[in-house]
């Protein structure tokens, strides 16, 4: 089910309450920035470019992003009087809220090699029963990039897109996006480096972190509303990213999967409620959230919990896999968890292969399985 909407309101210079600001729970906010929801029966998607510049006007704001294939709305930057005042002239707004700092959900990083092994099957791969060839669906990785000529990644350049401003290009410069599609789909049989679960599948990269592994919830929404666009049947999009709670993010994704889009999302690694924090939080059809696992089956002492909203458990504990400029890494979060689970959809539909020990919330999550 939909995730509760979060609401407060904005009480304007001269103390008027300003209704529907929706306003993000626990989470590091973007000083002069919103994302913007319009009343979908209010507002056609072919208007809402035209709707997305009269509103910013009417807060004497600057456009940044329009959303239309999934929620319909738009991000801007605008100072919180004039949000305040476009949502008192603009009844076809149904919320605001302010812009946030999404991040990559990592663990603790291990070690790191631009010099190729030997080809190997990593344990969580194993675990999970994958590592079989013949998919031909697309990944969807919605992250800081992928390396886009890493010899053990099947990369669409075509497809893949940037949503970073100061980028051209969707290509990695901070490696968890390329750790990411690695365990999704490193090929197999090349004699390098690490297998995926889904081998050699082709990755298409949507770029809305930076190097630093950080960006936007409007980026991120960007990102989300460009896969919507774009997928086909059968395709998976997979999301190692976090912040606070977020009703837009989470709206998009909802709104994204019901046309078909399969997402696998990260719990998160703050050891609490995946209530809490997005895209987790989000729940529907088509929508996966996943906790993370060590060897031997064993909980994650890291990994977000709760059900709703997780779904599945998968590997996520020192987790090897392809990372930038070609190299490989060995990096620990439910970062790597999501993955897995992305990969088993590439294959099909995932089955139990029984429970994780150690679950902090009693009730054990199911381990998916090819």
């Amino acid at each position: 089910m939909k995730s509760k909407t979060m609401r407060a309101a904005l009480l304007g210079a001269a103390g008027i309450a300003m209704a529907s600001i929706a306003m993000p729970a626990a989470a590091e906010k973007i000083e002069g920035q919103y994302i913007c929801v319009f009343q979908p029966s209010l507002v056609a998607k072919g208007n809402v470019k035209a709707e997305a510049g009269k509103s910013a006007s009417q807060g004497q704001g600057q456009l940044k992003h329009t959303y239309e294939n999934t929620i319909r709305g738009f991000a801007m930057n605008a100072s919180a009087q004039g949000i305040a005042n476009m949502l008192a002239r603009n009844p076809r707004i149904a919320y605001c809220e302010q812009d946030q700092v999404m991040t990559t959900v990592q663990g603790k990083p291990g070690g790191g090699s631009s010099t190729p092994p030997p080809e190997s099957t990593p344990w969580g791969v194993t675990r999970v029963g994958g590592g079989l060839t013949g998919s031909t669906r697309k990944a969807w990785v919605i992250d800081s990039g992928v390396d886009y000529t890493h010899p053990d990644l099947n990369v669409n350049t075509a497809l893949s897109r940037t949503f970073i401003s100061r980028t051209t290009t969707a290509d990695d410069d901070n490696g968890h996006g390329s750790h990411v599609a690695g365990t999704i789909g490193a090929i197999k049989g090349n004699g390098i480096g690490v297998v995926g679960v889904a081998p050699g599948v082709s990755i298409v990269a949507v770029k809305v972190l930076d190097r630093r592994g950080s960006g936007s919830n409007s980026g991120v929404i960007a990102g989300v509303d460009y896969a919507a666009a774009n997928f086909a049947s059968g395709d998976v999009a997979n999301m190692s990213l976090g912040g606070g709670f977020s009703q837009a993010l989470n709206d998009a994704v909802i709104a994204a999967a019901s046309r078909g889009l399969k997402f696998a999302l990260a719990a998160g690694n703050e050891s609490t409620s995946a209530t809490t924090k997005s895209p987790a939080s989000a729940n529907g059809p088509n929508i996966f959230t996943i906790s993370s696992f060590a060897q031997g089956d064993r909980w994650s002492s890291f990994s977000n919990y709760g059900n709703p909203p997780v779904d599945f458990a998968e590997p996520g504990s020192s987790i090897p896999s392809t990372y930038k400029d070609g190299g490989y890494a060995t990096l620990s979060g439910t970062s790597m968890a999501a993955p897995h689970f992305a990969g088993l959809l590439l294959l099909g539909t995932p089955r139990s292969g029984g429970t994780v020990t150690g679950d902090p919330d009693g009730n054990p999550d199911t381990i998916g399985i090819n």
